[in-house]
């Protein structure tokens, strides 16, 4: 079975195509174009881009793709959750809807939740927990820090129950915040990254931490403060990466304590960091993606789509 997947965040234009058999995925995807200091697109003005870049990345995607597809999974809001809207994934699922309607096949439709977790159990070679499996998940990116509690069976994601999340800033948008007030590129997690591995000292963070809730507004609050106190951008970024860390941690332990130990799986852009993925990995044992399937992407749609032709 050959799937095409399309998510359309507002970061990210991506498609990708997936072959249920050999599991080979080819993506073409492309940041959206942010001007230089700013913090992120408007809706308007990243529905606007997506329409530039969508048809694009389907030419390069197909350059390569082994024939046509015959089934097609697509985003259409960002959780699975009453409400969850968000313009900018219209633009893939007109894509979706029109392709399907040309060629005579199905179109499946998934949250960009949804996506990000399979993307990263496709990454990290556990499909096999999309079968009758339950586990913690987090979902840390611009738009959510979420603890979740993840049921799967069937070959799909039943249930994501959020259990814990950021009650104000979300963890990618702290990160772009401190980047960009250092002078970086948007979006910063990358470069910010970069710059906290220049740094070597001891560093003590206390987050800001309620049951399974977190707060992070104060973070950048403390990061602007050490700015003006003259500290170091490297400082600063290891500073602002490890209060992050530390956050996800807190969480993860009170989670742990109140639904026991479960396997463990870290999803979204900002778990593409080199220093809070190794950190994970050796302390929990912890599953990450590769950092292409990390930040946003229409892999894990692809699979999902897949996975319910599959079952059909």
């Amino acid at each position: 079975m050959r799937v095409l997947g399309i998510d359309t965040s507002n970061y990210t234009c991506s498609t990708a195509f997936y072959d249920t058999q050999s599991r080979r995925m080819e993506m073409a995807k492309h940041l959206l174009p942010t001007p230089e200091g700013s913090l992120g697109l408007r809706q308007s003005q990243a529905v606007f881009e997506h329409t530039k870049l969508l048809g694009k990345m389907m030419q390069q995607l197909f350059e390569t793709a082994d024939g046509l597809p015959e089934a097609i999974g697509v985003s259409v809001r960002p959780r699975n959750v009453e409400g969850s809207y968000m313009p900018c994934f219209l633009t893939g699922k007109m894509a979706a809807d029109s392709i399907g309607a040309v060629l005579g096949i199905p179109v499946h439709e998934f949250s960009h939740q949804q996506g990000h977790i399979a993307a990263a159990l496709y990454s990290a070679k556990r499909l096999e927990w999309l079968h009758h499996s339950e586990y913690i998940a987090f979902h840390v990116s611009g738009g959510t820090t979420d603890c979740l509690l993840v049921k799967t069976g069937n070959g799909t994601i039943d249930q994501i129950k959020m259990v814990g999340t950021s009650l104000d800033l979300k963890a990618g948008q702290a990160i772009d915040r401190v980047g960009v007030s250092l002078g970086l590129p948007f979006p910063s997690g990358p470069y910010l990254e970069q710059l906290a591995l220049q740094c070597t000292d001891k560093i003590k963070t206390h987050p800001m931490v309620k049951g399974l809730d977190c707060c992070l507004s104060g973070l950048e609050n403390q990061c602007g403060k050490l700015k003006e106190q003259g500290a170091e951008p490297s400082y600063i970024a290891r500073y602002c990466l490890q209060y992050i860390q530390q956050t996800l941690e807190r969480m993860l332990l009170a989670a742990m304590e109140q639904y026991g130990k479960k396997p463990v799986l870290f999803a979204g852009g900002v778990m593409s960091n080199r220093i809070i993925r190794d950190y994970f990995t050796g302390k929990y044992q912890a599953c990450f993606a590769k950092p292409e399937f990390s930040s946003d992407n229409a892999g894990g749609i692809a699979v999902l789509a897949g996975k319910m032709e599959e079952l059909a």
